[in-house]
């Protein structure tokens, strides 16, 4: 089996985007679609497990939770892996981990196997969109960085609302089994080719793991999640399961944030919020994970349970926002290069919160085309928003600090989108109870409700994108500055 050209290439004078760069970036979103979409498609199965299973769904929704979990605790060690074994063999090894733990799912015969058997998948699952990112960032270059990481952010926008379609059709027409044997034929061509055509990277020197931090930062993650994910089985804020494991992860994150100020290599490098840029941008996509992926159960429910459609047409009546993002992603990467993330972003999230107050008054009878047409508006405002944050963020820094940046904002990200889930269900279940909601006009009204608590949290993301663009260097020292970093970039090779 060949390998990828051994040979060294320096950054190109100008600032055209290579084939080299596209191969990488084929490969790498190959692998993302694989990892993230396998997490909605589950979602719609939980009510299929459950009966197959025998188990009852506050059972069976330890597939996912476990899942999640598993995600948490690999996140923040992502980054020593890379420099310590280098990015590509880590990405190959997490391809292995989600592929071996997908056939492994297929043939779970009870409920605890299938957890199991998904904590394994998840382990892998959660090392591919960080170590993924990073290769693209360290491939691509600052001033690149914006166009090649709108393409490879396209996976983590889209999946949230294929993975519905996906799965209606695969639980509609086959086995449940089938949600995850999908993975494998993806999971091996993804492996050869990023084999063969995944260059190795330098990202940095990895110095000893830091063990302390390892096991405070996961367990800080770990915790916040599970406290997080039993929200959805309480309905309640304030249900022990939830609050204790909240509080533990927040005293954990503290004590992590004290031992990484003090040690020389901790496994994270909290200083980097001290670029202010990099901490606008964080911030930034914490907001925007909670906003879109905390607004993504409402638009599915709305059509279930207040219009009665069925699982398939519910997951393509939310095409509408995927296909806004799809049609402005690229664009979006184009105007971060020009004008910066910054700018882009907060037009983005204005257009977002915009768009989201028409949502707040659709009652049982709205046209369905009128709401297509506003989440058309909500998928240009998420494609004008998440990927420039990103881009930003990774711009701001070194090549050595990329190693430590992707896995923080992927863990922002999503405990963003966990707080943002768990706050709007919260909000729907209680605003259902309140209006009595027993016919579509009152469950209209409940989600009327929620919606202007999601628009509430998308104005809240408007303060980071104020700060991101004030911290953001004016364009034209931006773009000596990504020059000179470019140039002193490692050399990339085999």
């Amino acid at each position: 089996m060949s390998s990828a050209p051994s040979t060294s290439f320096s950054p190109a004078a100008s600032d055209r985007i290579e084939r080299h760069v596209w191969v990488v970036a084929g490969v790498v979103i190959l692998g993302m679609i694989m990892s993230i979409l396998d997490t909605t498609i589950v979602n719609v199965a939980l009510r299929t497990l459950s009966h197959d299973l025998h188990s009852s769904i506050s059972q069976i929704q330890w597939v996912v939770t476990g899942y999640l979990l598993s995600l948490a605790a690999v996140i923040p060690i992502t980054g020593w892996a890379a420099r310590r074994f280098g990015a590509k063999r880590v990405y190959l090894t997490s391809l292995v981990l989600f592929t071996i733990g997908s056939a492994l799912c297929a043939v779970a015969a009870s409920t605890t196997t299938l957890v199991i058997f998904r904590v394994l998948q998840g382990a892998g699952g959660g090392m591919i969109m960080p170590v993924g990112q990073l290769l693209m960032a360290q491939v691509a270059g600052p001033k690149r960085m914006g166009r090649v990481m709108g393409i490879v952010s396209m996976p983590a926008m889209l999946a949230p609302i294929l993975g519905p379609v996906v799965g209606g059709a695969i639980l509609q027409n086959l086995h449940w089994s089938w949600i995850f044997l999908v993975n494998l034929p993806i999971g091996v061509l993804a492996f050869v080719l990023a084999l063969r055509m995944l260059p190795r990277t330098d990202s940095g020197e990895a110095g000893r793991l830091d063990t302390l931090g390892l096991v405070l930062m996961s367990g800080a993650s770990t915790a916040t999640v599970y406290g997080l994910a039993e929200i959805g089985t309480h309905s309640s804020l304030t249900a022990p399961t939830v609050v204790w494991p909240i509080v533990a992860g927040a005293v954990l994150s503290g004590v992590f944030i004290r031992h990484a100020l003090r040690v020389e290599r901790p496994l994270l490098d909290v200083r980097l919020y001290m670029n202010r840029v990099f901490g606008a941008a964080s911030l930034t996509t914490f907001g925007l994970g909670a906003a879109l992926f905390g607004a993504m159960i409402l638009v599915p429910l709305y059509y279930q349970e207040v219009r009665h459609e069925s699982v398939i047409v519910t997951g393509l009546l939310t095409g509408p926002q995927g296909l806004g993002m799809l049609l402005v992603m690229p664009l979006a990467g184009r105007l971060s290069d020009r004008f910066g993330g910054g700018r882009i972003a907060l037009a983005g999230v204005s257009l977002l919160a915009v768009s989201s107050i028409p949502l707040a008054f659709v009652d049982e009878h709205t046209s369905i085309l009128s709401i297509s047409l506003v989440l058309v508006l909500r998928g240009a405002g998420i494609g004008f928003s998440f990927m420039p944050a990103m881009t930003a963020a990774f711009a701001s820094l070194r090549p050595d600090q990329l190693s430590d940046a992707t896995p923080q904002l992927n863990v922002l990200q999503r405990i963003g989108g966990a707080i943002g889930t768990a706050v709007l269900a919260v909000v729907l279940q209680r605003a259902t109870g309140t209006t009595g909601a027993s016919s579509p006009a009152h469950l209209a009204h409940a989600f009327d409700t929620a919606y202007w608590w999601s628009f509430g949290i998308v104005v809240l993301s408007l303060i980071p994108c104020v700060v991101l663009l004030r911290a953001e260097k004016p364009k034209v020292k931006l773009g000596a500055a990504a020059a000179n970093a470019e140039a002193a970039a490692p050399p990339l090779g085999v």
